[in-house]
């Protein structure tokens, strides 16, 4: 139990080092004063341009990465299956460091990056499943959040689905359903704003990759 809080402690720490406000600071501004006011990939990207929202990035699938992969095995020397359930609780608190900061006033973004490079780290086919629903919504409807929740709503699907297949095993199928329901249930939590947004026909689409919305402009 003792580990198991220390792995939980550290992976939460690690996700506070949010990477729109780190790199923000490098540069003098708080980017939750802009755009949309989230501290995420999406308003660094609307706000700051490509090379910044790259950087935020690599910092919050890498914070999340290590977390989850490199936590449990420095801290527990015991069979797969007992790691996988100290990779899903540092998974877990990674992605809530990222939204809720204690190194920047418990304000954060929304989970999304944490949530991939998480799924990196547990599963590589579930995060191409992932950002495989995500791109199909997008072309679909254009919109990022509404994309984000139903790819992140879409895990324990993909989970019980690659049991089924055999690309996941079955000691892990528990741990991972287990991260997908709870990471859905938080990246909905996370996007409410958007939700709101959404139903007054005010947020805003990624024209580039709403291919179905051109489609319907040439006719």
């Amino acid at each position: 139990m003792t580990q198991l809080i220390l792995c939980v402690v550290a992976a939460y720490l690690l996700g506070s080092l949010n990477g729109s406000l780190l790199l923000g600071r490098l540069r003098g501004i708080d980017i939750r004063t802009q755009g949309s006011g989230n501290a995420g990939g999406t308003n660094a990207l609307r706000t700051q341009g490509a090379v910044f929202a790259l950087g935020v990035i690599v910092i919050d699938v890498g914070k999340a990465w290590v977390a989850v992969k490199e936590l449990p095995q420095l801290l527990l020397e015991e069979p797969t299956y007992a790691l996988s359930w100290y990779a899903v609780a540092s998974a877990l608190a990674v992605v809530v460091g990222h939204v809720y900061p204690i190194f920047h006033g418990f304000r954060g973004g929304k989970g999304v990056a944490t949530v991939l490079g998480s799924l990196l780290a547990l599963s590589a086919p579930l995060l191409l499943a992932m950002f495989g629903t995500w791109l199909v919504m997008m072309v679909l409807f254009g919109f990022v959040g509404l994309g984000s929740m139903v790819a992140a709503s879409s895990v324990p699907l993909w989970v019980l689905f690659g049991a089924s297949r055999g690309w996941i095993d079955e000691e892990a199928l528990v741990p991972l359903f287990t991260f997908g329901v709870v990471c859905a249930v938080f990246v909905i939590w996370t996007h409410r704003s958007n939700l709101a947004r959404m139903r007054a026909g005010t947020e805003p689409r990624v024209y580039k990759l709403w291919l179905l919305g051109r489609l319907r402009e040439r006719r």
